[in-house]
This record gives structure tokens, sequence and C-alpha cells, in this order.
């Protein structure tokens, strides 16, 4: 990948552009921080070719979100857990509304 298809990836919030060092700065926390949110299954880095972790932004924001959970006394396994299923729940309801807005309004009952 050259220089220039980077540059197109920016604002890809799934481009893994953030090294382990740069995520957990960005993060203000450690990179053993990631490894046990990777360890949880929170998020899953994708690796360079030379094997080390990258993040995305996206996955950034899962850890983000974690790391609130974490500071206020949620044990890490926990806060995985949770932050997993508030995804999942979002990803439930943008399905449910995008099946309302394609199946359209009720239709109101009919007088007998």
């Amino acid at each position: 990948m050259t220089a220039d298809d980077s540059y197109g990836r920016l604002d890809d919030d799934d481009y893994p552009a953030y090294t382990m060092g740069r995520a957990a700065e960005m993060l203000g926390t450690t990179p053993n921080f990631l490894r046990a949110i990777g360890e949880a299954r929170l998020i899953t880095p994708l690796r360079s070719e030379g094997g080390h972790r990258r993040y995305s932004r996206y996955q950034l924001r899962i850890a983000a979100r974690a790391r609130e959970l974490v500071d206020q006394g949620t044990p890490i396994e926990a806060a995985c857990r949770i932050v997993i299923l508030e995804d999942q729940l979002e990803e439930a309801q943008r399905i449910s509304a995008e099946h309302r807005r394609a199946v359209g309004p009720p239709n109101p009952p009919t007088a007998a």
C-alpha cells in the first residue's frame, strides 16, 4: 500500500491506523490495558506485517467506553461484557429502525 492509498483511508473508521503505543496514549491508558481488553475479546486488533497490533478509530471508541467503566470501578471482564452488550443493542436498534422505515407506518384500523 502506498502513502496515497493510506491517505484516502483516513476517514475510514475501520482502518487500523494506530499503533498500540499511540492508541494507549490517545486513551490515556497503558498498552497492558489494550492487551487485557484484547484477551477479553472486546476488540481484536489487526496485525502489521511485522506482527504489531494496529487499532482502528472504531476500536478506540470501544476501548474508551471500557476504560470509562473500569475507571468507575467495574472489573475489566465485566466492563468488556457491558460494552459488547451495548454495541449489540445499538446494532439491533439500528436494524429495527431500518426495518420500520422499509415496512412503513402501520395501517390504521378500519371502521366496521
